[in-house]
């Protein structure tokens, strides 16, 4: 899969997409903070406004909008254990946007481009897991403060190795919590007009 170029990371920007990414940020911040810091679940769903944008706009757009909702998040109104995890955000945001321009996330392929994005959803939730497992370990000794310390807790009790404990509560909680990300999408995507839709960069492969 070649990757586009600085010209063709630059024509994801247009203005639809601009406006999205400022949306997808709300969205991630608000959900995100219900889930992990007012019901503390042992899942995130921070991402399905990065998840959305990568989906219609593209990988870089993607990126962009995880990474900057996660430094918004993290500065503002916190817990500021979320800025650290903007890297992650953005490869989720960088994944979905590789996916959508495959066009995991059309809705002429239903249901079974639903079973496609549950199942892109989880590779991009252990991928996540790996990378996020270290930055959890070395910043904040694995737990930060959200429901995910649970499980932590629970993995620290079977193995009493504390950067293992970090990493399988990674494999334990983020290919779920991307699987019903990219389901949801895929699933708003189905409610979105075909004429809102052909207005983003790679809205097309989404019809």
């Amino acid at each position: 899969m070649r990757l586009q170029g600085s010209r063709g990371a630059a024509a994801e920007f247009t203005t639809p997409a601009i406006v999205l990414m400022a949306v997808a940020i709300a969205i991630n911040i608000a959900v995100g903070y219900l889930v992990q810091t007012v019901l503390r679940l042992p899942i995130y769903l921070d991402s399905i406004g990065t998840v959305l944008v990568g989906a219609l706009a593209g990988p870089w757009a993607g990126l962009v909008t995880g990474v900057l909702a996660n430094l918004i998040w993290g500065f503002t109104i916190g817990p500021n254990t979320i800025a650290p995890f903007a890297i992650v955000a953005g490869v989720i945001g960088f994944m979905a946007g590789l996916f959508g321009r495959r066009g995991v996330f059309a809705s002429s392929g239903s249901p079974r481009t639903g079973v496609y994005s549950a199942l892109v959803g989880i590779l991009t939730g252990i991928v996540a897991a790996v990378v996020s497992a270290p930055i959890a370990y070395f910043v904040f000794g694995g737990t930060t403060g959200s429901g995910t310390d649970a499980l932590v807790i629970i993995f620290r009790s079977i193995t009493d190795n504390v950067f293992l404990a970090t990493q399988l509560q990674g494999l334990a909680s983020d290919p779920v919590d991307k699987l019903v990300t990219f389901v949801v999408v895929w699933a708003l995507l189905l409610a979105v007009p075909l004429t809102v839709k052909t207005t983003f960069p790679q809205g097309e492969k989404t019809v």
